[in-house]
């Protein structure tokens, strides 16, 4: 025998050694052992079922769990799934100062899809008597600070919902007559002003905008 093929013999038997041990030490698989975890070994946060019927943080972070206007925003979730009181408000916000900076400009045309027949009527009187005593404003909002919601109603016959606003805001604002004399506020004075809207709209119309149906101070 050449001593090149005892040498292969020599090597085989050690490997054959070394398998043996390994199998003896670790043992094989087998039984319920589970599989690995795909992409590595390493341990993943266990999962949970959604309890359903919990409060919903859309509607108890701004109305009182329980309270009719809480009731009647999650009415008006079930008839539009996918309302959110967050969004809307939001969308309020912006309202807010398109209509309000147009009415104080002295011209509404670009927010009527914004405002009911009701509010367009009682604003257009304002803003005749203004242009009839050539008076002009000038209006400059410098900060929104609050938006809460106060009210939330719901028709579920209708499919009409209400949710009224307050806005807490600062502007300026001053008139000034024709010859731009100014004969009422103070363009440097910032003042602060509360509003309380109403906005309506008909939940699961393809309309998706709301409209201001009533405003108070």
């Amino acid at each position: 025998m050449s001593s090149s093929v005892f040498q292969l013999l020599v090597l085989a038997g050690v490997a054959l050694f070394l398998i043996f041990k390994l199998r003896s030490v670790l043992g094989t698989r087998g039984g319920f052992e589970k599989p690995p975890i795909a992409g590595g070994g390493a341990r993943t946060r266990p999962e949970f079922d959604v309890i359903e019927g919990g409060p919903d943080p859309d509607i108890t972070d701004f109305v009182e769990d329980g309270s009719s206007s809480a009731k009647a925003l999650a009415a008006m979730k079930e008839a539009e799934p996918g309302f959110m009181v967050a969004t809307f408000l939001e969308g309020a916000r912006e309202a807010f100062e398109m209509i309000l900076m147009a009415f104080e400009n002295g011209d509404i045309s670009e927010v009527e899809d914004l405002i009911s027949a009701e509010i367009s009527n009682a604003f257009n009187p304002i803003l005749l008597d203004r242009h009839e005593r050539r008076l002009t404003v000038e209006a400059s909002l410098v900060a929104i600070r609050d938006v809460t919601l106060k009210e939330a109603v719901f028709d579920p016959d209708s499919g009409l919902a209400e949710l009224t606003v307050r806005f807490v805001c600062e502007l300026t604002s001053a008139v000034k007559d024709h010859r731009g004399k100014v004969v009422e506020g103070d363009p440097n004075e910032i003042r602060r002003q509360k509003h309380v809207w109403t906005f309506a709209r008909h939940m699961g119309a393809q309309d998706p905008n709301w409209q201001l149906i009533a405003t108070m101070e």
